[in-house]
């Protein structure tokens, strides 16, 4: 498929590229300088401001900023691993807010991140690297107790892969979390909430500190959407991450203690012979034009 290129001089126009799993774009925003969307098969993965780094145009990004924000002291360094790497957006929030981290990104589409990369390259000195192979294989080879933040972003389509679902994937996870480290997932469910459910009772299993934050509407079963699922040894500091999950401009809720584990009820851990993908979204409920 032929490929258009922006020039310095010119409107940006839409990029096209065929990558490993699918057909990538990146889609100029016409609002801000310099800012795209990433979208594969018509499904949009990251929101990317090249100029403003800590814009975050997407709910579960936001979500997941301010759980990475409440995970240490206000600008410490982190080793941040990320499952997923879509436009790099939240390795590059990471970069500004906490510069001098060590971040190592896994995509296993190598396509795709040959496309972002030479599109919206890195600053030089990001402290990013970037991987392309599994997600998993590379948490399982990764050295014990070498990261503070591990964050799952991985969407195969629409859907989380099955074998980032199960109580041996959250194994894998905890071996190589630190002491106080914690493990963001970015999932999307709906109502009766079957798949999320059996995440959290999965990562209940691995780690002593469970939340849940998600949009009000979206815990009532009103729609599908996405959930940000936190789970560490250490406590968390739920009540900054209250504070600004509720100040957002997508406000939304922080569950945990009691209320979640009602939420997750009786569902059991998922092991790898039953594992799953996360269930297909609904016509329309990510795609774009």
């Amino acid at each position: 498929m032929p490929e258009s290129e922006p020039t310095p001089d010119a409107e940006p126009i839409p990029v096209t590229r065929v990558v490993d799993h699918g057909t990538a774009k990146l889609l100029p925003d016409v609002d801000r300088d310099r800012a795209w969307l990433l979208t594969v098969d018509g499904s949009p993965q990251s929101y990317v401001d090249l100029d403003e780094p800590t814009y975050l145009e997407f709910e579960y990004a936001r979500r997941l900023a301010h759980a990475l924000d409440t995970a240490a002291a206000p600008g410490r360094p982190l080793h941040v691993v990320h499952l997923g790497g879509g436009a790099l957006t939240l390795p590059r929030y990471v970069a500004a807010t906490r510069p001098g981290s060590r971040q190592d990104v896994v995509e296993a589409d190598r396509g795709l991140l040959r496309f972002v990369v030479e599109k919206l390259p890195l600053p030089a000195d990001s402290g990013i690297t970037v991987h392309g192979t599994d997600a998993r294989a590379w948490v399982e080879a990764a050295p014990e107790s070498s990261a503070d933040v591990v964050v799952g972003d991985v969407f195969g389509g629409c859907r989380v892969p099955a074998h980032l679902t199960s109580d041996a994937y959250a194994a894998a996870v905890r071996r190589v979390l630190r002491a106080d480290g914690c493990y963001l997932a970015n999932l999307a469910d709906g109502s009766p909430f079957a798949f999320l459910r059996s995440q959290l009772a999965t990562f209940a299993g691995a780690f002593e500190e469970l939340a849940l934050i998600a949009e009000p509407g979206l815990l009532r079963g009103r729609r599908f959407g996405n959930a940000v699922l936190l789970a560490g040894h250490a406590p968390f500091d739920l009540g900054s991450l209250v504070r600004r999950t509720a100040a957002d401009v997508f406000p939304a809720r922080v569950v945990h203690g009691d209320a979640l584990r009602k939420f997750i009820g009786d569902a059991r851990a998922v092991r790898d012979a039953e594992a799953v993908p996360s269930p297909e979204p609904p016509d329309g409920a990510f795609s774009v034009g």
